[in-house]
């Protein structure tokens, strides 16, 4: 069956009208709760930090509390609610959406309700569509701080089926939302199932390269690989040519340049930035081919595949911080990277623990292969739908 097929059996004849948001119910401002009122029990409460933090775009237990002295004074988020965080540093966060299932939960004054009697997850999902988004770049104001007035959301159009009918408008809404449930269900549940994979990947990871004294050298990191900082050349923005060869940074690929300053394999690890702390992304990672480094990762080059990869895995399987400087500009220098005590088996006992790590990082990690893959191709799957869904036609007047 094709889309068109389904969305017109979906519809069943009847039209959709693109309404204004502020036509099909009512903005509503927070007040007055900041995190230093929430405690241990009583009132179910929600800052609207926590949109970003700790939801998903639909959820029905919070997170925290206030004293039900407190929450009286409040304005409050009944089920079926969509609660917005309409203030961001970037603006694809910008108006990201709630929808609200649970009991009643105060909400904080940063945060705007939007309370309605249509379906609240088709708003949410709607939100989140290609069309809505065009729509909201068009209020977005600030400079660092970028954010959508209540004002301005309550001019963008939102369609509605058979808004005469609100029964019949409420069953195509539901059925809509089913399938989109259906999408984000399966995508939740690989995004577990990676999880897990990581956690033993992890493990497996720390048990090969864990060695009992006496059972293998340690040679520090100098005596292992040959240091190439002297060659690399950082450029400014405004003086990159772009072009296709990446141009990397301490955390990967910063920009793409015409020319080259390497061709070959080596690894790169993070001198500076808050990274080398957090560890949200590798310190440590292999470039092939034509490259151009900045100087915000050390270049080092190894004898084979092998021992490039388990000094790899090695860092970035350890705690750094013993050898990192600097508090509010963490840096790892040359010469304590240099000191870094790696346990060095021999070259066969390598290969075989990067064969094997190979395998568990191609499951967990590769974006062309494994999990990672099948849940980017869900991901896309679930936005065409949700848009194929979301963006009925509009009549000619409102398209011009």
């Amino acid at each position: 069956m094709s889309d068109l097929s389904y969305m017109e059996k979906l519809l069943d004849g009847v039209d959709v009208e693109w309404i204004p948001f502020g036509d099909i119910g009512k903005f509503i401002r927070g007040n007055g709760l900041q995190k230093k009122d929430f405690v241990e029990q009583g009132f179910p409460a929600i800052h609207y930090g926590q949109i970003y933090t700790k939801f998903g775009m639909f959820a029905d237990v919070p997170f925290t509390f206030v004293s039900e002295q407190l929450a009286q004074k409040l304005r409050k988020a009944s089920k079926g609610d969509l609660l917005l965080a309409t203030t961001s540093e970037n603006d694809e966060d910008v108006v990201k959406p709630l929808a609200w299932l649970g009991s009643e939960a105060a909400i904080s004054g940063d945060m705007m309700l939007f309370r309605h009697r249509q379906n609240v997850k088709y708003l949410a999902y709607f939100i989140q569509t290609a069309n809505f988004q065009s729509e909201k770049r068009k209020y977005i104001t600030g400079a660092k701080v970028r954010r959508v007035s209540s004002y301005d959301l309550a001019k963008i159009l939102v369609p509605i089926p058979c808004p005469e009918k609100p029964e019949k408008s409420l069953q195509i809404q539901a059925e809509i939302v089913r399938i989109l449930d259906a999408f984000t269900s399966l995508t939740a549940e690989l995004t577990a199932e990676l999880t897990a994979r990581k956690k033993q990947y992890n493990y497996y990871r720390d048990k090969l390269l864990s060695f009992e004294d006496g059972e293998v050298e340690w040679k520090p990191l100098g005596e292992l690989a040959k240091n190439l900082n002297s060659k690399r050349k950082p450029i400014t923005s405004g003086q990159r040519v772009a072009g296709k060869i990446p141009y990397y940074g301490a955390s990967g690929i910063v920009d793409y340049v015409q020319d080259y300053i390497f061709d070959e394999d080596l690894l790169l690890i993070s001198e500076d930035g808050a990274n080398l702390l957090a560890r949200n992304t590798p310190i440590a990672f292999s470039i092939s081919g034509k490259t151009w480094v900045n100087n915000h990762a050390h270049v080092l080059k190894f004898e084979t595949y092998a021992e490039r990869r388990y000094v790899e895995y090695y860092l970035n399987s350890i705690d750094l911080t013993p050898f990192i400087s600097g508090a509010a500009q963490p840096k790892l220098n040359k010469k304590n990277l240099e000191t870094i005590p790696v346990p060095s088996p021999s070259l066969a006992v390598k290969e075989k623990i990067v064969a094997t790590l190979d395998k568990f990082d191609a499951l967990t990690n590769s974006i062309t292969e494994g999990l990672p893959r099948e849940i980017e191709l869900r991901q896309k799957q679930y936005e065409y739908y949700r848009d194929l869904l979301l963006s009925f036609p509009k009549p000619d007047e409102q398209v011009a």
